[in-house]
């Protein structure tokens, strides 16, 4: 593996074991607050771990016990970019002054860093922009900018810190694209709470919660068939943890949830997760008749459009039902309702 990485810090509630093969992005994928950012200042030296050692390519970078650092390389010189949410670029510099920035400041020559600054503004499409200060670009423009800046350093691991989240919606798809491109052949953490950004970008998910990696896995298996209530949440599907019964999941508030267990052979009593698509609820006022294998009662807490259809959330579950039936049933917050999914249509995984 190219990075690892186990480190706590107990101020900040982090424990965390990562690994990040080369060539490949991971995202650290999680709510505000669950210690993402943490774990990338880690990497990149900007906060020291309490304990633990991190190591890239083969090198140690800092390895820590009981709170004293015993091997610290400094920032500057782990090749490792950092590319935060603001651009942060010199005020005083050209664009292509603040991409030769990181060349000359390893050792290349002024006519060497210049020539890498023009190759990163070709490719991120802003040649003709090269004698521009920062104040003359839009938010997009300078957030280009720092990427060209990052990469141009040949850093050996990229770290992105929610690089979209400070841009207008309308910018994001095509910095998105352009970091795919740029990211297919580079190590890279990439620390987020969207879901496009790990679909688009990242080869496997760390799912980031209170501090700890609650799963990991490849991208399109972690969103199809996720573990841990954040994942399901973006995701857009229904998580209902418990534990195996022997023909379903023994849930805390809404009782036993039948389905397909991928692992049949899970003993009962072990911890299992009940997954099903909100499109698979269907919502009623009062029992239905043929006595559905799956009901929960539950009370209306929002109604939001969700494309053509509309999204029904209560108290542990959401579910996607078309306008008519949102007037036909009076779906208002607070309406009692109960909600019937069919067993074929619920997956259960060990958790």
């Amino acid at each position: 593996m190219t990075f690892t990485m186990t480190a706590t810090v107990p101020s900040r509630e982090l424990d965390v074991r990562l690994d990040v093969a080369d060539g490949s992005t991971l995202a650290l994928l999680g709510p505000n607050g669950a210690g993402k950012s943490t774990a990338l200042g880690l990497a990149a030296g900007t906060l020291r771990p309490h304990d633990g050692e991190i190591g890239l390519a083969g090198r140690t970078l800092v390895r820590a016990r009981s709170g004293r650092t015993t091997t610290w390389v400094p920032p500057h010189r782990r090749r490792v970019s950092l590319l935060a949410q603001e651009p942060t670029l010199f005020p005083h510099l050209t664009v292509r002054d603040n991409i030769a920035f990181g060349p000359r400041s390893q050792g290349r020559s002024r006519r060497g860093a210049g020539a890498a600054a023009d190759e990163w503004l070709d490719v991120v499409g802003l040649a003709d922009l090269a004698h521009r200060r920062p104040a003359a670009l839009s938010g997009g423009q300078a957030q280009r900018v720092a990427i060209a800046r990052a990469l141009a350093a040949a850093p050996r691991l990229l770290l992105l810190d929610e690089p979209m989240a400070a841009l207008d919606v309308d910018v994001t798809p095509a910095l998105r694209q352009t970091l795919q491109h740029l990211l297919a052949e580079q190590t890279a953490v990439l620390a987020t709470h969207d879901v496009l950004d790990a679909l688009l970008l990242a080869d496997e998910i760390a799912v980031v919660d209170d501090g700890r990696i609650v799963e990991r896995g490849p991208t399109a298996q972690v969103l199809a068939r996720p573990r841990s209530a954040f994942a399901a949440s973006i995701a857009g599907l229904n998580l209902l943890s418990g534990t195996w019964t022997g023909d379903g999941v023994a849930t805390a508030s809404s009782g036993v949830v039948h389905g397909h267990a991928a692992h049949p052979e899970v003993p009962v009593g072990a911890a299992m997760t009940a997954v099903f698509r909100p499109a698979a609820v269907a919502l009623h006022l009062a029992d239905p008749h043929g006595s559905p294998r799956n009901t929960f009662r539950a009370t209306v807490r929002s109604v939001e459009p969700h494309g053509d259809l509309v999204r029904v959330r209560t108290e542990h579950l959401a579910a996607d039902v078309t306008p008519q039936a949102v007037a036909e049933l009076s779906l208002v917050p607070g309406r009692a309702v109960v909600g019937t999914v069919k067993a074929a249509e619920v997956d259960v995984y060990p958790v």
